[in-house]
Order: C-alpha cells, then structure tokens, then sequence
C-alpha cells in the first residue's frame, strides 16, 4: 500500500520484557520485518526514542534542556543498534542525527535522507528534533512531512489507540479510527499532542498499532494489521 513511511519506534519498545537496555530477540525480529518491508520495494525511515536507556523526566531537578540532550543521546545508542542489525542483514542503512556527531552518524540533511531512501537504504533519525522540550513523536511527525511520507507508523506495546489505559482499566475502549482534532481535544496520551497537531497540518495520517503482533510492520504494509487510525 505505500511507497514511503516513517516508522517510530520507542525506547521502551526495544527494551523488550526486561524495560532497560536492548533485546536483541526483539531488534532481531523487528529487522526481519523491515527487511521484508523493503523487498516488497517499501521505503523506510526509522525515528527511534531513547526511554530504555533515559527518560527526560528521571532528571529530577536536573535542568530540562541537559536532561533532553541526555536523552537525545541515548536515541544514537538505539539508532547504531538498529543499524548494525540491519547491516548484518545485508541492508544498506544510515544514520542521520539531529545534533552534530559526525564520527559516528551523519547530520540530518532532508535532502540526502530522500537520495538514501530512493537508493533503496533504511534511513534511521536520532537525536530528535534536536530541541529540547520537544518529543521524539513530535521528531517523527516533522520528518514524515518533510520526506513525504505516505503515513506515519505508530509502534506501540499495545494493539492501538484506547480511551484510557488498557493495562489500567479492563473496560478501555478501542478506537478503530479518531480524528486529529478528537485525539487532541479527548487529551488522549497514546502520542504527544504537538506531533498530532504537525501531522493534521500536513495532512500526515498515522496509524498506531502493536508491534508484539506477528510480521506486523509487513502488515501494515500490505493493509492488512488491525490497529488504529489518526486522520
């Protein structure tokens, strides 16, 4: 169904079970996915987070903007991850940071990440936008308008979008589709508000659903995973 999409992936998400560090049981499968994503001819940019390894606000009375440049580092430590992964699949792949840290990734240039992806390379962003204050999901959002991304892919640990916490609440209900303005407006917490408003802008859709489902992304991909749209 698409040619091009930006996928995000969070932190937490390449944590598997343990919710710290990588697992590389995970990341395996998930590269698998992606590697069969891209033999169907689809295009793929990769925005992770870095909440397996720190989160802004464990920073507690640390200034905002250091605790955000340590969590914008910590997404180039998942990036590199992803990338060696992939490179030992045979996947051509770059990493594109949001700060400057030449020596190990290149700096973020819109139109060098379309030349990869048009090559046929898995491009992966780190660092976010490179602003503190700012979320990686709002990071995602900004890349998907500016590479022309046919959707934005929503990674998460459940199966969608509720009207609460699933994992709290029992009688969570699944939206099956919810317009930006009612995602915003309902204060639903499944994606920063800011990245919504971005992608209504632009007219991005985005589709949230569970990365634990079987070949998922390829899924998705082909139009058939169950999840949740925002549009």
């Amino acid at each position: 169904m698409y040619k091009r999409i930006v996928l995000k992936i969070s932190g937490e998400a390449l944590a598997g079970k343990s919710g710290f560090g990588l697992d590389g049981e995970f990341i395996e499968n998930v590269v698998g996915q992606l590697v069969r994503a891209r033999e169907m001819g689809v295009q793929a940019a990769i925005v992770v987070g870095g909440g397996n390894f720190w989160r802004g606000r464990q920073g507690t009375g640390m200034d905002r903007t250091t605790a955000d440049h340590m969590g914008m580092l910590a997404t180039v430590m998942n990036a590199l991850a992803l990338q060696d992964a992939l490179e030992q699949k045979g996947v051509p792949t770059r990493v594109q940071t949001a700060l400057t840290i030449t020596r190990v990734a290149e700096p973020y240039i819109r139109r060098k990440a379309i030349s990869h992806l048009e090559k046929g390379r898995v491009v992966i962003f780190a660092c976010g936008t490179g602003n503190p204050f700012f979320s990686t999901d709002t990071a995602a959002a900004l890349r998907a308008a500016e590479l022309n991304a046919e959707v934005l892919l929503l990674a998460k640990n459940v199966d969608g979008i509720y009207d609460s916490d699933p994992k709290l609440n029992p009688s969570a209900q699944k939206y099956d589709e919810i317009s930006y303005i009612d995602f915003i407006n309902k204060g639903l917490k499944a994606m920063d508000t800011t990245a919504v408003t971005i992608c209504m802008e632009n007219k991005t859709p985005i589709f949230a659903f569970g990365l634990d489902s079987r070949d998922a992304i390829v899924r998705v991909c082909l139009g058939e995973q169950e999840g949740t749209w925002i549009r």
